[in-house]
């Protein structure tokens, strides 16, 4: 195998791909990347956990075809530490020549036929959406995805297409976020992606408008972005009945400024941490919010203005559950939705589409607390 390239598109192409790369394996190959070249002029660049694989491609003058196998966390720092000039990359059984600049590398690499194929993916559904879309929803649902492995359907988002909608829902057990979006696709039809892979298809996701393309098939999803493809396992299982766990009847609702509330939060957990935890106390006044916590090191309290009447009512919460859900909310203003101090807080935008549902269940206050 023989190519030359730019440093940066091979760069963004191991980066890319390592992302998928298992940090200690039994098969030494998966702790590398497979590169694979073809006389049309095209650079594959694979990295594969068994249970999530990234292959990520660019154009490359390609002198000879070949493959092979290098080790992932050293090319990575090669490259990276590279000049900023054209890659000379040169194999023959398993010797690899790197050069760029005045630089040069001699490795050896491992035989391709040790790194296992990536699963193959027959297409039973699919949709389409901008990569900004895919990315905002992913950053606004998977901080609510479950991190217990005892529930493992949990540990990922739910994809539901429906009457022309994507809705991504994420549960685990203390909270629940959903977003939704319109996307041209016709049918039903809902898929659980893994958490951890979700993860790596934000950050391959750029803030543009061009297309992603998602494939479900019966084992495996892929999600076709750029020059760069993921392909991850479906979760099995039976996920949340997530309609009927929102209550939407529910007669206080309570509007208020979503920064105002977040900056009131986060004041007053100043004095709460991993070890000092405390819930917060909040009762839902005529037009206000207070909100008070107490721990070892004192007592802390502050006021949100907001407009409504929770009629005194009182409900304690875990102040990161409130945090996440006020930071992932894309609007100024929000309404919370509640019912009793025992039953869930619902928050929606105050206005507009409501394209976001976040759920927070509250925490059961001391009698004491003061």
């Amino acid at each position: 195998m023989k190519f030359h390239c730019e440093k940066a598109l091979i760069q963004s192409a191991v980066s890319t791909a390592a992302r998928a790369v298992s940090m200690k394996s039994t098969i030494p190959a998966l702790e590398g990347l497979l590169l694979e070249a073809d006389i049309m002029g095209t650079v594959n660049v694979t990295g594969y956990n068994q249970e999530t694989g990234i292959r990520s491609s660019f154009s490359a003058e390609v002198d000879e075809a070949g493959s092979l196998v290098l080790p992932a966390r050293l090319l990575g720092e090669i490259i990276r530490k590279m000049p900023d000039d054209v890659v000379l990359f040169q194999e023959e059984k398993l010797k690899v020549h790197l050069a760029c600049g005045m630089s040069e590398f001699d490795l050896m690499g491992i035989d391709p036929d040790d790194f296992p194929e990536l699963p193959t993916v027959e297409y039973q559904n699919s949709l389409t959406l901008p990569q900004q879309t895919l990315k905002s929803m992913i950053g606004q649902t998977l901080f609510a995805v479950s991190q217990d492995e005892s529930r493992p359907i949990h540990t990922g988002s739910l994809f539901v297409v429906e009457e022309e909608t994507l809705t991504i829902v994420a549960v685990d057990g203390f909270r629940l976020a959903l977003r939704k979006e319109p996307v041209e696709e016709i049918g039903q039809f809902q898929f659980v992606v893994p958490g951890a892979s979700l993860t790596e298809v934000e950050r391959i996701c750029k803030d543009v408008s061009d297309p992603v393309r998602v494939h479900q098939g019966s084992r495996h999803i892929l999600f076709h972005i750029d020059d760069t493809i993921l392909i991850t396992r479906r979760l099995e299982g039976e996920f949340l009945a997530w309609r009927q766990a929102i209550p939407r009847n529910n007669p206080v609702k309570i509007n208020v400024d979503r920064r105002q509330l977040l900056s009131c939060i986060e004041r007053v957990s100043l004095i709460v941490s991993e070890k000092l935890k405390s819930p917060l106390r909040c009762v839902m006044g005529e037009d206000s919010i207070d909100i008070t916590t107490r721990t070892a090191v004192g007592n802390a309290h502050d006021c949100c203005p907001a407009a409504g009447d929770g009629g005194g009512m009182e409900i304690g919460f875990n102040n990161k559950y409130m945090m996440d859900a006020l930071r992932a909310a894309s609007c100024d203003q929000v309404v919370l939705e509640l019912s009793s101090p025992i039953t869930p807080c619902v928050i929606v935008p105050a206005e507009g589409e409501e394209n976001f549902l976040f759920m927070v269940l509250p925490v059961r206050l001391k009698s004491d607390f003061t």
